[in-house]
């Protein structure tokens, strides 16, 4: 035994011998640094794999794997905390979003998926009216472009009806798009279509239109007396009916939210022709010339005339005639008394005050005088135009009754 142990070693089993020392020794060190490590659960915005680290902290590990965080980055747990075995990292990044809110821009990193957990998260609360562009349940993708304009109140009078009405609007033409509010080339609006809105403002349409307006009016008849000596004197015969003729006017009609602003004739259309009355006039017995004398020798009634009876030329008139101030010579005020029963007289023939009895008039009052009445011809007062057209120009027969 001790001869074998003296024998010498061959220089290349010293060197084998070496190699083996040191491999044995290397494979234990390995053993031992990963036994050392840690073994961790790791999801990078939602890609997940098994680790096996020796990093102390959430940040080292994550830096390890080449993350570069950010402070709106969502980590779990946090970065920080010391690592232990078997633990589960999560890591979402965060992702610019360009915010505009009422056209005041900013950017924000955010970790939200949609456009409704954004709002949640930056508690940004929206009125029913608000509007928001993209949609809520649209996802958010890197350099995102979000639009909110704040919804206010703008006051509306159209046609004269007014309302409030919830807006985004920036400008009175996007105003009017927005709540389908048509305007015809005739409308008018203030303030103009690109005038900027605010909260304060007050949007005032007026609706124009024109139309054409086709009145139709009545043309008075004339009454044509002829002297017919087949009638006794005094009597009277009604030869053809009168007709009243009409005459068309068309007008040009501006209304302002549909009341009448102005109006302008642009033609006349005739219609029917009038037809003249005519009336036989008795001239067989000419006792009574009562009627002829009267008008070539007005006289002044005395108080012995009551009860006398007078043919008279007749013509009618109204309180809205051109040049009548609507009162009569004796102070009746004919505009606020439309029923009155008045004739016009001369007062040197029928004196004003006297109650007189007119054929086809009834009862009257002797209460005014006017220019062109002289002698035995009379005005009888009617309330409007029409029927002091229908009465005409007639001989009638009065009564003197007091």
């Amino acid at each position: 035994m001790k001869k074998l142990f003296s024998v010498k070693l061959s220089k290349s089993k010293v060197i084998l011998l070496a190699a083996s020392l040191l491999i044995i020794g290397s494979g234990t060190a390995y053993g031992t640094h990963e036994l050392t490590k840690q073994s961790v659960s790791v999801s990078i915005n939602g890609k997940k794999q098994q680790l096996r680290t020796h990093a102390n902290t959430v940040g080292e590990l994550l830096e390890s794997q080449g993350v570069s965080t950010r402070s709106e980055d969502k980590i779990s747990p946090a970065i920080q905390t010391k690592l232990e075995n078997n633990m589960k990292v999560a890591y979402v990044s965060s992702k610019p979003v360009q915010l505009t809110v009422d056209g005041q821009k900013e950017t924000i990193w955010t970790t939200a998926e949609t456009v409704d957990d954004f709002l949640a998260e930056q508690k940004l609360a929206l009125g029913d009216h608000d509007q928001v562009q993209p949609s809520k349940d649209k996802k958010l993708t890197e350099d995102a472009k979000l639009t909110i304009n704040k919804a206010f109140q703008i006051k509306l009078s159209d046609a004269g009806k007014e309302k409030q009405l919830w807006t985004t609007s920036t400008t009175v033409a996007d105003f009017l798009k927005q709540h389908d509010l048509e305007l015809s080339d005739m409308d008018k609006i203030e303030p103009s279509l690109d005038e900027k809105l605010t909260a304060d403002h007050k949007v005032t349409i007026t609706r124009i239109e024109k139309v054409t307006d086709v009145v139709e009016e009545k043309l008075a008849y004339q009454v044509k007396r002829k002297e017919d000596r087949s009638l006794e004197t005094g009597k009277e015969k009604v030869v053809q009916k009168g007709k009243e003729g009409t005459l068309k006017k068309h007008y040009d009609v501006v209304k302002e939210n549909g009341k009448e602003v102005s109006r302008k004739l642009v033609k006349e259309e005739s219609g029917d022709d009038s037809i003249d009355k005519i009336v036989a006039v008795g001239t067989k017995d000419k006792k009574n010339q009562v009627v002829a004398t009267a008008e070539k020798n007005p006289v002044s009634r005395s108080s012995n005339s009551t009860g006398k009876e007078y043919y008279v030329t007749s013509t009618a008139y109204t309180a809205s005639c051109s040049g009548c101030s609507g009162r009569t010579a004796t102070g009746i005020d004919l505009k606020n008394n439309p029923g009155a029963k008045v004739i016009a007289v001369d007062p040197s023939f029928i004196p004003l005050g006297t109650k007189v009895h007119v054929e086809g008039y009834g009862y009257a009052i002797a209460a005014d005088t006017g220019s062109a009445i002289k002698g035995s011809k009379i005005d009888v007062f009617f309330p409007d135009k029409s029927t002091a057209y229908r009465w005409g120009n007639k001989q009638v027969k009065i009564k003197v009754l007091k």
